[in-house]
C-alpha cells in the first residue's frame, strides 16, 4: 500500500496558482499560431496598442504568479481573503474568456479558459476550506 501523506493547504494553494499561471501563459503562446496574430503584433493593430493596456495585461498575469509565493509565506486569515478573493475574480474573467471565445481558431482558448475557471474554482474551494487550528 503506497502512503498518501496530507498535502499542506498552502502548498495545495501554490500548485493550483502554479498550474493556473502555465494555462494562462500556454494561452497567450498558442494565440500567437492563430491567423494574422503575428502581422498584427507587427502593425501594432491588436488588442495591446497602448503602454496603458500593456501596462494592465501585466498587473492582471502577475497577480497569479505572486499568488504561488503568497501562498506560501502569508499568514492563513490573509491569505485565505486573498486566494478567495482573486479566486473569484480570475474564475469569473476565464468564464467570460470561454463564453468569448467561439471562433474556431479560438477553441483552445475556450478550452483553457474552462481549465482555468476550475482551476481558480478549486483555489476558492480550498481556501473557503482552509482547516481550523485543533484546540486541546
Amino acid at each position: 500500500m503506497l502512503e498518501n501523506p496530507k498535502v499542506n493547504i498552502k502548498v495545495k494553494l501554490a500548485s493550483l496558482w502554479a498550474s493556473a499561471t502555465f494555462c494562462y501563459l500556454y494561452g497567450d503562446y498558442f494565440e500567437l499560431y492563430t491567423p494574422d496574430k503575428v502581422n498584427s503584433l507587427v502593425t501594432g493593430d491588436n488588442i495591446m496598442d497602448s503602454p496603458a493596456k500593456l501596462l494592465v495585461a501585466s498587473v492582471i498575469l502577475a497577480i497569479p504568479s505572486v499568488m504561488v509565493t503568497v501562498s506560501i509565506f502569508l499568514k492563513p486569515k490573509i491569505n485565505r481573503i486573498l486566494n478567495i478573493l482573486f479566486g473569484t475574480l480570475f474564475t469569473l474573467m476565464m468564464i467570460l474568456i470561454g463564453i468569448m471565445s467561439t471562433n474556431e481558431w479560438y477553441l483552445f482558448y475556450a478550452f483553457l479558459a474552462f481549465l482555468e475557471s476550475i482551476i481558480t474554482a478549486l483555489i476558492v474551494w480550498c481556501a473557503w476550506k482552509w482547516p481550523k487550528e485543533k484546540t486541546i
